[in-house]
């Protein structure tokens, strides 16, 4: 058997092996441990993927091993180089913002959403394990772009960017319950950032923090395009 063959084999062995024990874990520890395997490997992988994944040569020109070069402009190759230095730090911190009844009403109405989990104080007050009614999920979701002050004109994140694209999301979970009332704020961490034709891929991790709380509202990893 060739020595590619058998690493294969590991890979496929450990993947149904992985898949299988997180299975078998309730879904408070599926979330630590998720995010104790992401950890790890970034801290693994940082190193790796300059050599893997692409290699930024003098003037601004990305070899990537599976594609072909991109060029950069200036632009983007001076924030490429300042964002690669930042890899694995929290780069901002949100402020606070109270999640209201209110703001929770007016989501069900634009999303058609109105279990009662969220809208009927009364029932909630009664049935629901948490006393209260709670924001909808992708409700705490859609406020990312709040929350990470990524939508305000007058401190535009990328100032030298003709254009910023939402371009998805991976790994999105909600490990708390948001309540009304709370009072929630983003912690975002950058975790890739990558040359693409005309611009920057990046991804950063974000997590929602509750107040006086121990575990997150939401976390999801962000994927942006810069465009210059």
């Amino acid at each position: 058997m060739k020595k590619i063959d058998i690493n294969k084999y590991k890979i496929e062995f450990m993947e149904k092996f992985t898949f299988e024990f997180k299975e078998w874990m309730s879904p408070a520890i599926r979330d630590y441990y998720s995010l104790f395997i992401k950890k790890a490997n970034n801290n693994r992988s940082q190193l790796l993927s300059w050599v893997k994944e692409y290699s930024i040569l003098k003037d601004g020109r990305s070899i990537n091993i599976a594609q072909k070069p991109v060029q950069l402009s200036p632009e983007a190759t001076e924030l490429f180089f300042q964002l690669r230095g930042q890899i694995g730090e929290e780069v901002h911190v949100g402020d606070w913002l109270t999640i209201s009844q209110q703001r929770i009403d007016q989501f069900a109405d634009v999303t058609e959403d109105h279990q009662w989990l969220h809208n009927d104080i009364a029932r909630a007050e009664q049935e629901s394990p948490f006393k209260t009614t709670i924001a909808h999920g992708f409700l705490t979701l859609s406020l990312l772009p709040r929350l990470t002050d990524s939508v305000n004109p007058e401190k535009p994140l990328y100032p030298n960017a003709k254009m910023t694209v939402n371009y998805g999301l991976n790994q999105v979970r909600f490990p708390y319950p948001v309540k009304t009332g709370s009072v929630v704020r983003a912690h975002s961490r950058l975790i890739k950032v990558t040359p693409i034709k005309r611009g920057l891929e990046i991804e950063k991790e974000i997590s929602i923090e509750i107040k006086n709380m121990r575990r997150p509202g939401c976390v999801a990893v962000s994927v942006v395009r810069v465009y210059f």
